[in-house]
């Protein structure tokens, strides 16, 4: 991929939603909602404060994160849908649980 975010933002991948919900039942495109949880594919170089001081990113790339419903500019690459947000729209990073806990 070639595209590069600026500052504090990140290009984020869907992760796609199950055609199925919980209950079993068959989803047509329409009733799926947009999606709230991808993967990160680049990040900036961070905030600049205005004393010259940069924040660095708390996100990397791979991380799995779930972000604002409503957030960032949708850009295709290469075929591909990304999309790019700010690192303040970026909710939560998926974790994951050890096998046994």
């Amino acid at each position: 991929m070639n595209l590069k975010p600026l500052g504090d933002r990140v290009v984020v991948e869907h992760v796609e939603q199950s055609d199925k919900s919980t209950g079993g039942v068959f989803l047509p495109d329409t009733a799926k909602e947009k999606p709230q949880e991808g993967m990160i594919r680049a990040v900036g170089t961070g905030r600049t404060l205005d004393n010259g001081t940069r924040i660095p990113m708390e996100v990397n790339v791979g991380d799995r994160v779930v972000y604002s419903k409503y957030s960032g500019s949708e850009v295709k690459v290469d075929g591909k849908e990304y999309l790019i947000i700010s690192e303040k729209d970026v909710l939560a990073i998926v974790m994951a649980v050890p096998v046994g806990v």
